[in-house]
């Protein structure tokens, strides 16, 4: 169960793309917790400094500002380096249907920029961030690898091109690459400021300010939410998955399925407020359902989530109540 018992050769390097964002400052944090040495790259145009400022004081820690955009960057940033964390990308939906072409360069160029920096400096495991996004309007529950639908955004598709690409950096140059196909991940420094800000943590803030919040649709969308501890796991046991595992994809969830509606209610009896919500119109783009068969990350990677929904939910309340 978890990570903290994972072993890696002592004095190990991860590089971390987009390290100061919310999933890549914990994969961060956990690596320095375990011990390892860590280099995080990211540009701060959606990650913080204050994700960087936690761990500065780590002599395990190395942080360059610089944009996977720049080949030259990337080169840099994988100079001796074990281990590639690609968390680096914009993510939401409805921005992406807003800006399609910074979307393509950021996070398909981007990857692929990263994909062959890791190829030329010989990296032992290329870790990358997909997406449920890709199952677009394929109907079937659970989503399950293989069973892909037509991609409903400009997002999903950056995604979708970044699992094509590293299959062939795989099948090509014998670079090991691991899609994470996370389903909603949520927990401790997501952002929860902002038009495009994800949903728990948005509800969150507004609640403990007496706001009132906005359901998109009827409420009656569900999803697979997943907390930040085991996407880390994920994370960590690619790392030591074999080459039979690499140019493959793999949901990373939970395997359960929350109605929005009732997150809003467990999260007003949790913090004690009775606000009702307002709802508005579908958010363009969004899927109805989504949840996760887990199966072939069990099988192929070892990957046995520790929290279920409740109890990551209650270690996030607990953190955004003390930090907001």
């Amino acid at each position: 169960m978890g990570y903290s018992e994972l072993k890696f050769p002592d004095n190990s390097l991860f590089l971390v793309t987009g390290g100061a964002g919310f999933i890549g400052s914990n994969l961060c944090e956990a690596i320095l917790k375990m011990g390892y040495r860590v280099r995080c790259l990211d540009d701060l145009s959606t990650g913080k400094q204050e994700n960087v400022d936690l761990f500065l004081d780590n002599p395990n820690y190395e942080f360059i500002k610089g944009d996977i955009k720049n080949l030259d960057v990337c080169m840099k940033a994988c100079e001796g380096v074990d281990y590639v964390l690609n968390q680096a990308a914009w993510g939401s939906v409805p921005r992406s249907i807003e800006m399609p072409l910074f979307y393509c360069a950021n996070n398909i160029q981007g990857t692929l920029n990263m994909l062959e920096a890791a190829r030329q400096n010989g990296i032992k495991k290329f870790v990358y961030a997909s997406s449920s996004s890709v199952y677009g309007d394929e109907p079937n529950l659970p989503k399950t690898e293989g069973r892909e639908g037509n991609l409903l955004s400009p997002y999903a598709l950056t995604k979708r091109c970044d699992e094509e690409w590293a299959k062939q950096y795989t099948k090509h140059y014998g670079l090991d690459t691991y899609g994470m196909r996370y389903f909603n991940v949520f927990g401790r420094r997501q952002d929860p400021n902002g038009d495009y800000a994800a949903v728990i943590p948005k509800f969150i803030k507004q609640l403990l300010n007496d706001v009132k919040p906005t359901i998109n649709g009827d409420g009656k969308q569900s999803r697979d939410f997943t907390y930040i501890e085991n996407v880390i796991e994920a994370n960590l046991k690619a790392c030591l998955a074999s080459h039979e595992a690499a140019g493959q994809a793999f949901n990373i969830a939970y395997g359960g399925q929350e109605y929005l509606i009732d997150i809003y209610y467990t999260l007003t009896k949790a913090l004690g407020k009775e606000i009702k919500p307002k709802f508005g119109p579908d958010r363009a783009g969004d899927i109805k359902h989504s949840n996760a068969d887990i199966s072939k990350a069990q099988k192929l990677l070892g990957y046995n989530p520790e929290y279920d929904f409740k109890k990551g939910l209650n270690e996030a309340i607990q953190w955004y109540r003390e930090n907001l």
